[in-house]
């Protein structure tokens, strides 16, 4: 691996990191620098969870005050996010790697889209769901259940998805949102994390160099995130994902 290839990939991750403190999409940069430097699909998107793993540990010590407060939620979701995070890992593998890089580009612009509508899905679950009873309680179990299980086999855009969720159920502190669907995130990808691992799937050249980015990014992310606007990191990550689902296409289909 030359040190240009290196660069790019710190950098990436650094990107994620902060991304997914922000708001989520991260595993598209990292997922689309794996696939632009010639990964295998599967690959990258393995190598893309467990490096972006201790980021996403870094992010939620970052919020932890926030979480503190809403500490009952922790509870609810757990379970069905270390279900589903080894529900969705165990698919993924499963899934032939011709058959997986034919679908990563619908998968990338699915994320792509749930990345650009977060904020008006976000705005009228809170606006049609102000708060919870027991049986919003236990449709969002089944909800975060099945999005745990797309968080294991490909990760981008959960955010958005664990987001809507807790809108759902009535939250409306975005700070303490974040670091909720942080850790459920966390509990997704620890299951995942260790699959993958377990099955050898991890390329380990590229994974340790993206883990310390996106420490950096995911600390630094929870940090920014009461100081500045989201607009423009915002576009910049749309931008990229359509961008990269075109190249995958084209790649693919093509």
């Amino acid at each position: 691996m030359t040190p240009e290839h290196m660069g790019l990939l710190f950098l990436a991750a650094v990107g994620a990191g902060v991304m997914n403190a922000l708001a989520g999409g991260g595993t598209l940069l990292t997922f689309s620098a794996l696939i632009f430097l010639g990964e295998g699909a599967i690959v990258a998107n393995a190598t893309s969870t467990v490096a972006l793993f201790p980021g996403a540990a870094a992010s939620l010590a970052g919020y932890r005050h926030e979480v503190a407060t809403h500490r009952g939620w922790l509870r609810v979701f757990f379970l069905p996010s270390l279900i589903g995070g080894g529900i969705g890992s165990v698919l993924l593998l499963a899934t032939p790697e011709r058959s997986f890089a034919h679908m990563a580009p619908g998968l990338v612009f699915f994320a792509t889209v749930l990345f650009m509508i977060q904020g008006v899905v976000r705005t009228r679950a809170l606006a049609a769901h102000p708060g919870a009873t027991p049986r919003k309680i236990a449709l969002a179990w089944l909800l975060q259940l099945m999005v745990a299980v797309y968080g294991g086999y490909f990760g981008a855009g959960i955010g958005i998805l664990m987001l809507s969720v807790l809108g759902f159920l009535g939250l409306s502190n975005i700070h303490a949102m974040n670091g909720l669907k942080n850790f459920f995130g966390l509990s997704i990808n620890v299951v995942a994390a260790a699959y993958f691992i377990s099955r050898g799937a991890v390329d380990w050249h590229a994974a340790p160099i993206m883990a310390v980015g996106a420490i950096a990014g995911g600390y630094g992310g929870a940090r920014l995130a009461r100081h500045v606007g989201q607009a423009k990191a915002r576009a910049a990550v749309v931008v990229i994902g359509l961008l990269v689902t075109a190249i995958l296409a084209w790649q693919q289909w093509m």
